[in-house]
């Protein structure tokens, strides 16, 4: 089960909450465990234990916060046949638990609109929503992230660098999950601008810091590939 320690404890939930959250783990697992996108089971506790964080410094529920980040990727649509048949699979679990109407339609609405979708989605609406797209974009700030870039390009078949092919300035949610890119094109196309997209108090000053490490990492690579260092 996921850590419980400090401001992540499970102490604020109710038996129930508790014993639904370890169902939601049991199912994230069975569908994320073999995972090789960089959207694993580990990809997935490491946003859960940041949302929970998120949602004790800033005030959010913390049930809604973590089933929501326990489910986020098992609805995404990298990872389905498309974004409707990965929502149906979450909200079909969902509605299968006892869990309160407008749990599950919350729940269906963070994983719907939270997406970096090439920033095309709408702002998220609830405080609960606003923390689990930080813990989820933190998750693709820092050294973590830089890992997860290189992943994710080897499983989309993208070459590390390519001089001749520029990043991206602006394009259409399917250009962004379809087209050619690089793995270094993507700190320029996603992950360097998600400091600036952050919700919370809580997420921005994490943020500050593991951006500044991506740009230090940005600026090696480019020195060590003209031979400079």
């Amino acid at each position: 089960m996921i850590q419980k320690n400090g401001a992540a404890s499970y102490n604020n939930l109710t038996i129930e909450q508790i014993h639904l959250i370890q169902k939601a783990e049991r199912f994230c697992k069975a569908e994320l465990e073999h995972d090789t996108s960089g959207h694993d089971w580990w990809h997935i506790h490491r946003v859960v234990q940041m949302a929970r964080r998120l949602a004790h410094e800033e005030g959010a529920d913390p049930f809604i916060c973590t089933v929501a980040a326990l489910l986020h990727d098992v609805a995404d649509e990298k990872l389905n046949d498309s974004k409707e048949s990965g929502l149906f699979k979450v909200r079909s679990w969902l509605e299968g638990q006892q869990l309160q109407g407008e749990d599950t339609e919350h729940i269906i609405e963070i994983i719907s609109t939270m997406s970096y979708n090439a920033g095309t989605n709408p702002p998220v609406r609830t405080l609960e929503g606003r923390v689990v797209q930080d813990a989820d974009r933190l998750d693709a700030i820092g050294a973590i992230a830089i890992a997860r870039a290189f992943q994710y390009a080897g499983w989309k078949g993208h070459p590390i660098h390519d001089p001749g092919l520029p990043p991206r300035e602006s394009m259409s949610a399917e250009e962004y999950r379809n087209g050619k890119t690089t793995a270094i094109n993507h700190f320029y196309e996603k992950l360097l601008k998600l400091k600036d997209l952050m919700n919370t108090a809580s997420a921005k000053a994490i943020a500050q810091e593991r951006h500044r490490y991506m740009e230090q990492y940005v600026e090696r690579f480019y020195l060590e590939w003209d031979g400079q260092v």
